[in-house]
């Protein structure tokens, strides 16, 4: 037979997508900065390639800043509300 789902598993979804959300766009961010790094090193003296590549490089940083911050403004939040933002749960009212 097959299990019935239940408010458990909504929360061990929902804590999983915030930390995987997080997770890959951080490692996105991360990996357009090589790729960005890589462009400016072979831009050679073609300004618009230079320019693309800073641009890049550019966007990639805020990505990333704008990521941890997220994950900064999660941790407090919990902290002074008293949640866990990461580690979910989710109650059934009575």
């Amino acid at each position: 037979m097959y299990k019935v789902a239940s408010i458990g598993d909504f929360n061990s979804v929902f804590a999983s997508f915030i930390s995987s959300a997080i997770a890959l766009v951080g490692l996105a961010s991360i990996i357009m900065i090589v790729i960005g790094g890589l462009k400016l090193l072979t831009a050679g003296a073609d300004k618009e390639a230079a320019a693309s590549a800073q641009h890049t490089l550019t966007y990639a940083i805020i990505g990333l800043i704008v990521t941890i911050s997220a994950w900064i403004i999660l941790s407090l939040t919990g902290t002074f509300l008293g949640l866990d933002f990461f580690n979910f749960s989710a109650t059934l009212p009575s």
